[in-house]
């Protein structure tokens, strides 16, 4: 597997290639336009040598001023070390020429009248030359112009375009190193606050789960990473802690109906004893092991709610539920329950709900269970439905000892009992009941709501009537 680069490398590069970019396209800018400098220089030396040559051909108004025509250009045409010259006579002949040089005989013959606007340039050998030839009319009439052809020789630009590109091309390189190394200088100063962030993330446990990251001590690009790393950590350290409570609640509540089956095993097999004794010892084992296939499934029915599995469930296969006909069946079933204790089941009301049937009705059991639990001899279960704006709601209410504060915070916590000594004293429930309903509640878009007053206690549960209807809020209690 290739080593991946590392963000300082990428941007290191990054900088060095731009800029090495930007330098070698300056660099041809600064060539062509220098190129063009010597172009324009050449052409303004050679036109105004052609010129000269052109003031003294049209004032040859005679053969005796032709005779001497040659001493003249000769003289118009110095002062110019690189120039090269050709000067055809009127019948072609070879008035002046350089030595070792031949002009184009295109450019000869093709001459224009007049001013040339534009330079042309030929190679011979190793040489190259840039240069423009002009007819030009003598005061004679019927004579042939003359041509006149300048020329400049280029080496000397060529060798200082040569050493200047040179140049160039170093300075080029070592601006890119420069480039690269003040790039990699600031790519880590400016990636320091990252890998403080790395450090102190470096520094989370499992039993400092509480370290957060300075927001103010970054840049404003990363300020929002780090308040999103904050959360996530938050929300980690809340899980963690969630976790742990629920591990050492599960711990200690098996604890019990385990103690309790070893003892009255060792009990049973420390001396031989009947078979009715045997009996009884299986059956209250019995009861033990039903308690614990009940924790275990609730603990199971808690953790599918947790991870959203049912959520999903009820979104492909809910219906519209009659809660008014689920309360009355669970009157039905609890009304043996209700007579024992004296107790009075009312229903007022009706609506409708969208989502489980047997899931809605376990949870409006588990508050009517709760409540039955805590009515006095002679009170009334008092279970209303309504319904609007698309939501419905119940609410079960039941006379009883207020209670606190304090405590009503944490009904709907895993394993917790407002009266502990109460319920291990009867063996009545897990703890769970109010847990799993909550759950139930948030399966289906809902909000579940607890409080307590004046001698009642009261418990609202407000759903969705559609499928389609938006989220509900997390639970307030």
């Amino acid at each position: 597997m290739t080593q991946r680069l590392s963000l300082t490398a990428r941007l290191t590069l990054l900088f060095a290639m731009g800029s090495s970019t930007v330098l070698l396209v300056l660099g041809w800018l600064t060539g062509v336009a220098i190129d063009r400098h010597f172009e324009q220089l050449d052409f303004d030396a050679l036109a105004g040598k052609m010129l000269l040559a052109q003031h003294a051909i049209e004032r040859v108004k005679s053969e005796r001023d032709f005779d001497t025509l040659q001493s003249q250009l000769s003289d118009a045409l110095v002062g110019h070390h690189d120039l090269v010259v050709q000067v055809l006579g009127p019948t072609g002949e070879v008035l002046l020429a350089s030595k070792g040089i031949a002009f184009p005989p295109e450019w000869l013959t093709s001459a224009p009248h007049g001013q040339t606007k534009a330079l042309l340039e030929w190679s011979q050998g190793e040489r190259s030359f840039r240069g423009m030839a002009l007819a030009i009319s003598t005061a004679i009439p019927r004579w042939q112009p003359l041509v006149v052809a300048v020329a400049v020789d280029m080496e000397h630009h060529n060798v200082f375009m040569r050493s200047l590109m040179r140049a160039l091309w170093v300075f080029v390189a070592c601006a890119a190193l420069a480039t690269g190394v003040l790039g990699w200088l600031a790519a880590s100063r400016g990636l320091a606050p990252l890998r403080t962030m790395r450090e102190r993330a470096t520094a989370v446990t499992a039993h400092k789960l509480d370290q957060r990251l300075s927001v103010d001590a970054v840049p404003p690009e990363l300020a929002e990473l780090a308040t999103s790393l904050n959360e996530m950590l938050a929300r980690l350290e809340d899980a963690f802690h969630r976790l742990s409570d629920f591990s050492s609640d599960i711990a200690h509540e098996l604890r019990t109906p385990v103690s309790n089956l070893m003892t009255e095993t060792h009990v049973a097999l420390s001396r031989p004893r009947d078979a009715a004794s045997y009996r009884t010892t299986l059956e209250s084992n019995a009861e033990e092991y039903e308690r614990l296939a009940r924790m275990i499934s609730d603990m199971l029915f808690l953790a599918k709610a947790e991870y959203g599995q049912m959520s999903d469930w009820i979104v492909e296969h809910g219906e519209s539920v009659h809660l008014a006909q689920e309360v009355r069946d669970l009157f039905e079933f609890y009304e043996a329950l209700a007579e024992e204790k004296g107790v009075h089941l009312e229903l007022r009301g009706a609506c409708s709900a969208w989502g489980d049937r047997l899931m809605l009705r376990r949870a409006v059991s588990n508050l009517l269970s709760n409540a039955l639990r805590y009515t006095p001899r002679a009170g009334t279960v008092l279970v209303c439905l309504s319904e609007g704006d698309g939501v419905s709601s119940l609410t079960v209410e039941n006379p009883g000892q207020t209670i606190p504060e304090h405590q009503l915070l944490r009904l709907f916590e895993r394993f917790y009992r407002a009266d502990p000594s109460r319920q291990q004293a009867t063996g009545e429930g897990t703890g769970l009941g109010l847990a799993i309903t909550q759950a139930i509640v948030r399966a289906h878009q809902g909000q579940i709501f607890a409080s307590s007053d004046a001698g009642k206690t009261c418990f609202s549960i407000q759903l969705p009537q559609t499928p389609d209807q938006p989220e509900c809020t997390d639970l307030l209690v």
